[in-house]
């Protein structure tokens, strides 16, 4: 009896072991989200400091286009930063900007310094619009169709690689439904 109570945490410590495992093989880009072909959650967001518009739901009906969650302390932003001016400069798509959890004024000088890809920019300083949204992290990004649903979701950066691979093929197919 007594060895056997000996086995239950060697036992405990395999199972939870495995569970660890099976999470490492786990792809984080792919969280699953609640919103996909459902419409976006309404909101009308205030512009940041130092802009004159803010972002609405509204805005991002009438064409396919990408609803981009940023800050200027996510790490990872800066990395896809450049591929989002870069899609910007070419009119790949329209990009709407959602600046999260930022203090007053960090926002804008982190556009002002490292350019703005944005067609519009909202302020989700409390993070409620985020929330309904299901972020998990910044960056994510929506794909949006021309209807206003929801139609893929990007966790973490966008690389050049995943734009010419995913996202590319996916708005052309969008554009032409």
């Amino acid at each position: 009896m007594n060895r056997a109570l000996l086995l239950v945490p060697v036992f405990l410590f395999i199972v939870v072991g495995a569970f660890f495992a099976w999470g490492l093989t786990r792809d984080p880009s792919r969280i699953p989200s609640q919103l996909i072909d459902r419409p976006l959650p309404v909101f009308d967001m205030p512009a940041i400091e130092g802009f004159t518009e803010g972002l609405a739901t509204d805005d991002l009906k009438g064409e396919v286009a990408l609803l981009n969650v940023f800050a200027s302390w996510c790490v990872s932003c800066h990395i896809e930063h450049p591929v989002l001016m870069r899609l910007a400069a070419e009119d790949a798509v329209p990009i709407y900007g959602l600046n999260w959890k930022e203090k007053p004024g960090e926002g804008k000088a982190w556009l002002d310094r490292f350019g703005d890809p944005y067609t519009k920019v909202g302020d989700d300083q409390n993070g409620r619009v985020a929330i309904d949204l299901g972020v998990t992290g910044a960056p994510e990004t929506f794909v949006v169709d021309r209807d206003g649903r929801v139609r893929f979701k990007v966790v973490g950066p966008i690389t050049e690689q995943y734009w010419a691979e995913t996202l590319q093929p996916l708005i052309e197919d969008l554009r032409k439904s």
